[in-house]
């Protein structure tokens, strides 16, 4: 049998992205090869249990939802995970997969929704950027940057023009928590005349910094 190893399973709001909102059933693969300053899911590097698939798919039927994301850590690290995500489309779940941007999408399945963040250089990480990744987006996908400062969103600007990612899908700019004022995010987003949706993580707002949210 095919196995995952699982740090959780829960249900909670989609706290990003443009299903932000909406009861979702979260699946949080263990482990992540990067290491960027602001994460906000480190306790999931390490832990959690091995899983057989079937497993997996038994325990998400008791939420009453057809929304489906599978995170991390770095979900893409296993590389069962491409299985999982064809059996959840399969399922007729909608199902999106969050990945730090750094291991390639080429493998995962065209009805799932990517977000694929792009690792600013405050983050640590930029260097690990696949950016080849950037030809495989398709218009359902969605790029995220997650902003350290008005350094990181200038970087973030050079990147969108360079690549030309507004034509690619949608583009999302997220403040680091409690880190980068939100408002001046909007202020610069406004003057800028960005085509790109801010957004401010819901889950947080609400319940603060905790697993299982």
């Amino acid at each position: 049998m095919t196995q995952l190893k699982i740090f959780e399973i829960f249900y909670s709001l989609q706290g990003e992205s443009s299903r932000m909102g909406l009861p979702t059933i979260f699946i949080r693969l263990s482990g992540c090869p990067m290491r960027c300053h602001y994460c906000d899911t480190a306790y999931a590097f390490q832990g959690g249990s091995m899983m057989d698939i079937e497993d997996i798919m038994a325990s998400i039927k008791k939420y009453d939802t057809h929304y489906v994301t599978v995170t991390g850590g770095e979900p893409l690290a296993q590389k069962e995970v491409i299985h999982l995500l064809k059996i959840l489309a399969d399922s007729n779940y909608e199902v999106s997969i969050e990945t730090g941007g750094g291991l390639s999408i080429k493998e995962v399945d065209p009805r799932i929704k990517i977000i694929l963040d792009i690792k600013t250089p405050e983050s640590g990480e930029e260097k690990k950027n696949h950016w080849e990744n950037l030809d495989m987006i398709s218009s359902k996908d969605e790029i995220k940057f997650v902003l350290c400062s008005r350094e990181d969103y200038d970087w973030a600007k050079k990147i969108l023009d360079q690549y030309k990612l507004t034509q690619k899908c949608s583009v999302l700019f997220s403040p680091v928590y409690q880190k980068l004022d939100v408002t001046d995010l909007g202020d610069w987003i406004l003057k800028d005349q960005l085509h790109v949706r801010m957004q401010i993580q819901l889950h947080k707002l609400l319940w603060g910094e905790k697993p299982g949210v």
